[in-house]
């Protein structure tokens, strides 16, 4: 224990050493001459235009805020891949009862020690199969039904603010432009 110590003790030393040789010598070499130019605030290489605190779009957090919920719901998916992998090779009737294969794979399901033999049969590996198949139906028909919640009320439309301003656009000049031609064919 005291020689894991040691080293990862010598490994994270080294590695702080290492990491402020650079910043130090460069300190001391480099020149210091400050101009305006040099001290002047910038982003992503353009000069600061107005205040900091200006409102942004909200469209942007709603993107954000959908892709992450959408990717966590997503991530769900592998845990019970793996638990529906298993069970379904555990239903598997070419297997036999007491292969060292039904033993391993059932220890890895109930998560425990392949020496306790607690064997999984195919019948209640069948059935934890299909309670899980339709358990991430249910999940997946949830996430759809909010996905086309999303959809519907226009959430995933970059642009729906500009298209309801030109549609509306277009119905005042519709009008105005009828009337104004209604007043030349009648005169």
């Amino acid at each position: 224990m005291t020689n894991l110590v040691g080293h990862l003790l010598l490994f994270g030393g080294s590695v702080c050493v290492l990491l402020a040789l650079p910043l130090i010598f460069g300190r001391l070499v480099r020149p210091k001459l400050p101009t305006p130019e040099k001290d002047a605030i910038y982003e992503c290489g353009e000069p600061a235009i107005g205040s900091s605190y200006i409102q942004f779009d909200l469209r942007f957090y709603v993107v954000a805020l959908l892709f992450i919920v959408f990717d966590v719901e997503i991530a769900f998916f592998f845990p019970w891949a793996a638990i529906y992998g298993s069970a379904t090779q555990l239903a598997d009737t070419r297997l036999a009862e007491d292969s060292i294969a039904r033993d391993q794979l059932s220890a890895r399901l109930l998560d425990q020690n392949p020496a306790t033999n607690e064997i999984i049969s195919a019948e209640t590996a069948q059935q934890l199969a299909i309670t899980g198949f339709f358990d991430l139906l249910v999940f997946f028909v949830v996430l759809l039904v909010g996905f086309a919640y999303v959809w519907k009320r226009g959430d995933l439309d970059w642009i729906r603010a500009l298209t309801q301003k030109s549609k509306q656009a277009a119905d005042q000049t519709i009008p105005s432009h009828n009337s104004t031609s209604s007043v030349t064919t009648s005169a």
